[in-house]
Protein backbone atom coordinates (compact mmCIF):
# COMPACT_ATOMS: atom_id res chain seq x y z
CA UNK A 1 0.00 0.00 0.00
CA UNK A 2 1.14 3.53 -0.77
CA UNK A 3 0.02 7.06 0.11
CA UNK A 4 0.73 9.06 -3.03
CA UNK A 5 3.59 10.99 -1.43
CA UNK A 6 6.42 10.68 -3.94
CA UNK A 7 9.80 10.01 -2.34
CA UNK A 8 11.94 10.64 -5.38
CA UNK A 9 12.20 10.92 -9.15
CA UNK A 10 13.94 8.05 -10.87
CA UNK A 11 15.63 8.06 -14.26
CA UNK A 12 14.94 5.17 -16.63
CA UNK A 13 18.35 3.90 -17.72
CA UNK A 14 17.35 0.95 -19.85
CA UNK A 15 14.26 -0.63 -21.41
CA UNK A 16 14.34 -4.21 -22.69
CA UNK A 17 11.23 -5.16 -24.67
CA UNK A 18 10.19 -8.64 -25.70
CA UNK A 19 7.03 -10.56 -26.52
CA UNK A 20 6.77 -11.46 -22.83
CA UNK A 21 6.85 -7.89 -21.54
CA UNK A 22 9.35 -5.21 -20.61
CA UNK A 23 12.26 -5.03 -18.16
CA UNK A 24 13.10 -1.51 -17.02
CA UNK A 25 16.13 -0.33 -15.12
CA UNK A 26 15.57 2.76 -12.99
CA UNK A 27 18.37 4.75 -11.38
CA UNK A 28 17.48 6.12 -7.94
CA UNK A 29 19.01 6.40 -4.45
CA UNK A 30 15.87 4.59 -3.21
CA UNK A 31 17.23 1.37 -4.74
CA UNK A 32 19.43 1.02 -1.66
CA UNK A 33 16.27 0.34 0.37
CA UNK A 34 15.06 -2.37 -2.00
CA UNK A 35 15.72 -6.07 -2.26
CA UNK A 36 14.58 -8.64 -4.79
CA UNK A 37 10.84 -9.17 -4.39
CA UNK A 38 10.13 -5.78 -2.78
CA UNK A 39 7.37 -3.54 -4.10
CA UNK A 40 7.81 -0.03 -5.41
CA UNK A 41 5.37 2.33 -7.12
CA UNK A 42 6.59 3.63 -10.49
CA UNK A 43 4.39 6.44 -11.82
CA UNK A 44 1.63 5.05 -9.63
CA UNK A 45 2.04 1.43 -10.80
CA UNK A 46 2.94 -1.13 -8.16
CA UNK A 47 5.90 -3.13 -9.49
CA UNK A 48 8.17 -5.77 -7.99
CA UNK A 49 11.90 -5.28 -7.96
CA UNK A 50 13.56 -8.23 -9.73
CA UNK A 51 16.95 -7.02 -8.53
CA UNK A 52 18.44 -3.96 -6.89
CA UNK A 53 21.81 -2.35 -6.25
CA UNK A 54 22.76 0.80 -4.37
CA UNK A 55 22.07 2.93 -7.42
CA UNK A 56 19.35 1.25 -9.49
CA UNK A 57 16.69 -1.43 -9.57
CA UNK A 58 15.23 -3.64 -12.29
CA UNK A 59 11.49 -4.35 -12.57
CA UNK A 60 9.55 -6.52 -14.96
CA UNK A 61 6.38 -5.07 -16.48
CA UNK A 62 3.98 -7.69 -17.82
CA UNK A 63 1.87 -7.18 -20.93
CA UNK A 64 -1.34 -6.64 -18.93
CA UNK A 65 0.27 -3.72 -17.12
CA UNK A 66 1.62 -2.30 -20.36
CA UNK A 67 -1.87 -2.43 -21.88
CA UNK A 68 -3.55 -0.71 -18.92
CA UNK A 69 -1.00 1.96 -17.93
CA UNK A 70 1.21 4.64 -19.42
CA UNK A 71 4.34 2.57 -18.73
CA UNK A 72 4.01 1.25 -22.27
CA UNK A 73 5.33 4.61 -23.47
CA UNK A 74 8.24 4.95 -21.05
CA UNK A 75 11.65 5.07 -22.70
CA UNK A 76 15.24 5.64 -21.66
CA UNK A 77 15.97 8.98 -19.97
CA UNK A 78 12.33 9.25 -18.86
CA UNK A 79 11.67 10.58 -15.36
CA UNK A 80 9.33 8.52 -13.18
CA UNK A 81 7.77 9.13 -9.78
CA UNK A 82 8.82 6.64 -7.13
CA UNK A 83 7.33 5.68 -3.78
CA UNK A 84 8.24 2.88 -1.40
CA UNK A 85 5.43 0.97 0.35
CA UNK A 86 3.92 2.41 3.51
CA UNK A 87 5.35 1.16 6.80
CA UNK A 88 3.01 0.55 9.73
CA UNK A 89 4.74 3.39 11.63
CA UNK A 90 4.55 5.93 8.77
CA UNK A 91 2.19 8.88 8.54
CA UNK A 92 -0.62 8.62 6.01
CA UNK A 93 0.21 11.96 4.42
CA UNK A 94 -1.82 11.55 1.23
CA UNK A 95 -4.56 8.95 0.85
CA UNK A 96 -4.71 5.17 0.44
CA UNK A 97 -3.17 4.26 -2.93
CA UNK A 98 -2.88 0.65 -4.07
CA UNK A 99 -0.78 1.10 -7.17
CA UNK A 100 -3.55 -0.49 -9.24
CA UNK A 101 -4.21 1.93 -12.11
CA UNK A 102 -7.88 2.44 -13.03
CA UNK A 103 -7.28 4.17 -16.34
CA UNK A 104 -5.01 6.39 -18.38
CA UNK A 105 -5.78 10.08 -18.80
CA UNK A 106 -4.40 12.70 -21.18
CA UNK A 107 -3.27 16.18 -20.13
CA UNK A 108 -5.61 18.55 -21.97
CA UNK A 109 -4.50 21.88 -20.56
CA UNK A 110 -1.97 23.58 -18.28
CA UNK A 111 -2.29 27.10 -16.92
CA UNK A 112 -0.59 29.12 -14.23
CA UNK A 113 -2.62 30.23 -11.20
CA UNK A 114 -0.49 32.40 -8.93
CA UNK A 115 2.31 30.24 -7.54
CA UNK A 116 0.29 27.12 -8.40
CA UNK A 117 -0.36 25.43 -11.73
CA UNK A 118 -3.72 24.03 -12.80
CA UNK A 119 -3.73 20.90 -14.91
CA UNK A 120 -6.79 19.60 -16.75
CA UNK A 121 -6.86 15.90 -17.55
CA UNK A 122 -9.26 14.15 -19.89
CA UNK A 123 -10.23 10.79 -18.41
CA UNK A 124 -12.41 7.77 -19.23
CA UNK A 125 -15.95 7.71 -17.91
CA UNK A 126 -15.27 4.63 -15.78
CA UNK A 127 -12.70 6.69 -13.89
CA UNK A 128 -14.62 9.96 -13.63
CA UNK A 129 -17.65 8.21 -12.10
CA UNK A 130 -15.62 7.87 -8.89
CA UNK A 131 -14.14 11.37 -8.91
CA UNK A 132 -15.70 14.18 -6.87
CA UNK A 133 -14.76 17.79 -6.26
CA UNK A 134 -12.42 18.10 -3.24
CA UNK A 135 -11.95 14.33 -3.30
CA UNK A 136 -8.65 12.51 -3.77
CA UNK A 137 -7.12 11.07 -6.92
CA UNK A 138 -3.67 9.66 -7.68
CA UNK A 139 -2.08 10.97 -10.89
CA UNK A 140 1.13 9.20 -11.89
CA UNK A 141 1.33 8.11 -8.26
CA UNK A 142 0.89 11.60 -6.78
CA UNK A 143 -1.93 12.10 -4.27
CA UNK A 144 -3.86 15.21 -5.31
CA UNK A 145 -7.10 16.99 -4.46
CA UNK A 146 -9.62 17.42 -7.27
CA UNK A 147 -10.41 21.09 -7.95
CA UNK A 148 -13.25 20.43 -10.39
CA UNK A 149 -14.71 17.61 -12.45
CA UNK A 150 -17.17 17.32 -15.32
CA UNK A 151 -18.37 14.58 -17.66
CA UNK A 152 -15.11 14.53 -19.65
CA UNK A 153 -12.26 15.71 -17.45
CA UNK A 154 -10.93 16.59 -14.01
CA UNK A 155 -8.74 19.45 -12.86
CA UNK A 156 -6.10 19.57 -10.15
CA UNK A 157 -3.93 22.37 -8.80
CA UNK A 158 -0.23 21.73 -8.20
CA UNK A 159 1.67 23.62 -5.52
CA UNK A 160 5.38 24.51 -6.05
CA UNK A 161 6.48 21.56 -3.89
CA UNK A 162 4.66 19.11 -6.16
CA UNK A 163 5.94 20.84 -9.28
CA UNK A 164 9.52 20.53 -8.06
CA UNK A 165 9.50 17.08 -6.46
CA UNK A 166 7.45 15.10 -9.01
CA UNK A 167 7.41 14.58 -12.76
CA UNK A 168 4.08 16.43 -12.97
CA UNK A 169 6.07 19.65 -13.01
CA UNK A 170 7.05 18.74 -16.58
CA UNK A 171 3.58 17.59 -17.70
CA UNK A 172 2.44 19.18 -20.94
CA UNK A 173 -0.70 18.83 -23.10
CA UNK A 174 -0.82 15.44 -24.76
CA UNK A 175 1.06 13.63 -21.99
CA UNK A 176 -0.48 10.33 -20.82
CA UNK A 177 -0.84 9.87 -17.07
CA UNK A 178 -1.90 6.99 -14.85
CA UNK A 179 -5.06 7.53 -12.81
CA UNK A 180 -6.16 5.71 -9.67
CA UNK A 181 -9.38 6.74 -7.94
CA UNK A 182 -10.05 6.70 -4.22
CA UNK A 183 -10.61 3.09 -3.17
CA UNK A 184 -13.32 4.12 -0.71
CA UNK A 185 -15.54 5.30 -3.57
CA UNK A 186 -15.50 1.80 -5.08
CA UNK A 187 -16.47 0.17 -1.79
CA UNK A 188 -19.31 2.65 -1.27
CA UNK A 189 -20.66 1.96 -4.76
CA UNK A 190 -20.50 -1.80 -4.24
CA UNK A 191 -22.23 -1.59 -0.87
CA UNK A 192 -25.03 0.64 -2.18
CA UNK A 193 -25.59 -1.41 -5.33
CA UNK A 194 -25.43 -4.63 -3.34
CA UNK A 195 -28.14 -3.41 -0.96
CA UNK A 196 -30.32 -2.20 -3.84
CA UNK A 197 -30.02 -5.42 -5.83
CA UNK A 198 -30.59 -7.47 -2.70
CA UNK A 199 -33.90 -5.75 -2.01
CA UNK A 200 -34.90 -6.01 -5.67
CA UNK A 201 -34.20 -9.74 -5.69
CA UNK A 202 -36.19 -10.25 -2.48
CA UNK A 203 -39.17 -8.39 -3.94
CA UNK A 204 -38.95 -10.44 -7.14
CA UNK A 205 -38.83 -13.67 -5.13
CA UNK A 206 -41.79 -12.62 -2.99
CA UNK A 207 -43.82 -11.74 -6.08
CA UNK A 208 -43.07 -15.12 -7.60
CA UNK A 209 -44.18 -16.75 -4.36
CA UNK A 210 -47.31 -14.60 -4.33
CA UNK A 211 -46.54 -12.81 -1.08
CA UNK A 212 -46.01 -9.36 -2.61
CA UNK A 213 -43.18 -6.89 -2.07
CA UNK A 214 -41.09 -6.93 1.08
CA UNK A 215 -42.93 -4.75 3.63
CA UNK A 216 -41.08 -1.65 4.72
CA UNK A 217 -40.00 -1.57 8.37
CA UNK A 218 -41.96 1.09 10.24
CA UNK A 219 -39.97 4.08 11.45
CA UNK A 220 -39.75 4.24 15.23
CA UNK A 221 -40.51 7.39 17.19
CA UNK A 222 -36.83 7.73 18.15
CA UNK A 223 -35.70 7.45 14.48
CA UNK A 224 -38.28 10.01 13.40
CA UNK A 225 -37.09 12.43 16.08
CA UNK A 226 -33.39 11.92 15.28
Amino acid sequence: MFTGIVKGIGLVENVESSADGVRITVATPLAGELGAGDSIAVNGVCLTAASATDGAFVAEVMNETLAKTSLSGVGTEAEVNLELPLRASDRLGGHVVQGHVDGVGVVAGVREDGFARRVTIEAPGQVLRYVVEKGSVAIDGVSLTVVSVDEASLEVSLIPETLERTSLGRARPGARVNLEVDLIAKYVEKAVLGAAFGELNRDRHNQEEGSGPTPKRPVTRMEAAG
